[in-house]
Formats: structure tokens, C-alpha cells, sequence
């Protein structure tokens, strides 16, 4: 099996089991039969059973497989994925700071601040993540990892959208009538960006900072 393949096949395991796992009927039976919190215990250990070999099979065949693009590696691809992994830490960031109502733990219905830009910044964050690292990684092996991240959280926050609508969880319904989906295309982005907290914002940026520091050391080239 191709390098390509298994990572395609492993992704395609995470995101069944993620997506089955969640499902209201599966969720609920198997809540009702071990708990609610033996349930997430569960979930997670699933998850990092294809998450894990996902990532080592990564690493292990960088940049195999036929090259789809190659784009050059200078100061202007350089410039757009700082600034693309500055917007997804500050995504990440700001989704820690203040849960949505969508969250395991519900946060606060009204949208403000990060949720007049965008529903979901934690998904949107590993969106912009994968798009940042696609730009100068472009063989096959490349585009299925940091394309399954686009890809798996752009499905697994419309599923998590329709679950919640399907629960009817308190308030919701207004959140999401206030929050885009897609960040920056609701009216009220301008808003939300002036809403962040200079404490985010320097703590996303930060961490880009810090990442990008350590980068070789950690991730390699």
C-alpha cells in the first residue's frame, strides 16, 4: 500500500469513527449503557487510535508520491503562511477563551466577538491550518494529510451544526442565526474583529512566533 493510500484510509477511519461515535442515536445508546463521561473517555481513546498512526505515517513518508504543485519557496509563500498560521492560532486561541454553546461545556449564546466572524474558530482554525501548509507541500502524501484537515473539519462542523439543531440545544438556534459558518462572511465580521481581545490576538500571535521558532526542531524542514 502506498504511503498515499494509508493515509487516505486512515483519515477516512478517524473521521467515520468520529462521525459514527457522535451520531445521536450511537452517542446515545452508548451513553445510556457506560455514561456519559466513560462515553467521552471512549471517544477520545477511538479517536487517537487512527489520529496517532495517522500522523506517524505522515512523518514517516513526507512528501511522497507524484507532486500535484510546487510553488516556489520565497518571501512571498513564506508571508502568506504566517499570516495564515497567525489567523488560525488566533482562531484557536480565541475558541479556548470563550466556549461556544455548541461546545461539550455550553458557553454563551449570544455571538460576540470570534462568533460574529465565524460559528465554529476551532474548526476553522485546522482549516486554515491545512490550507497554509498545502501551499509549499504539494505531493500526494502532502495534499491527503493537510487536505484531510480541510476537509474533516469543514464536515465535522456541519455535523456538529446538525446535531445541535437536532437536539435542540438552548439558544442555537439564534446563535447560529447571528455566527456564519464560513468566517468573514457574515455582516457583522468587522464587528467581531474589533470584539477580540488584544490578550487573544497577542497570544496567537505569539504562539505563530513560537512555533515557527521551533519548527525544524520539532516538525522538521
Amino acid at each position: 500500500m502506498s504511503p498515499t493510500a494509508a493515509i487516505v484510509l486512515l483519515w477516512a477511519g478517524f473521521a467515520g469513527t468520529h462521525l459514527l461515535l457522535s451520531s445521536l442515536p450511537v452517542r446515545q445508546r452508548i451513553v445510556t449503557a457506560i455514561g456519559a463521561q466513560p462515553f467521552l473517555g471512549l471517544y477520545s481513546l477511538v479517536a487517537l487510535g487512527f489520529f496517532v498512526p495517522l500522523v506517524r505515517t505522515y512523518f514517516a513518508h513526507k512528501h511522497a508520491g507524484d507532486w500535484w504543485w510546487g510553488i516556489p519557496h520565497g518571501p512571498a509563500l513564506r508571508g502568506a503562511m504566517y499570516l495564515l498560521m497567525a489567523v488560525a492560532f488566533i482562531l484557536m486561541v480565541a475558541a479556548l477563551a470563550r466556549p461556544s454553546p455548541a461546545a461539550v461545556v455550553p458557553g454563551d449564546p449570544t455571538p460576540r466577538g470570534i462568533y460574529r466572524i465565524t460559528r465554529h474558530p476551532l474548526m476553522m482554525a485546522f482549516v486554515v491550518f491545512g490550507l497554509a501548509h498545502l501551499l509549499p507541500n504539494g505531493s500526494s502524501a502532502d495534499v491527503a494529510f493537510f487536505g484531510g484537515f480541510v476537509l474533516f473539519s469543514l464536515v465535522g462542523a456541519a455535523h456538529q451544526d446538525a446535531r445541535k439543531r437536532a437536539l435542540g440545544t438552548p439558544g442555537f438556534t439564534t446563535f447560529t442565526a447571528g455566527s456564519p459558518f464560513v468566517p468573514f462572511t457574515g455582516g457583522a465580521s468587522a464587528q467581531g474583529l474589533r470584539e477580540l481581545s488584544p490578550v487573544v490576538v497577542g497570544l496567537g500571535i505569539l504562539v505563530t512566533v513560537v512555533v515557527r521558532w521551533f519548527h525544524a526542531l520539532w516538525f522538521g524542514g
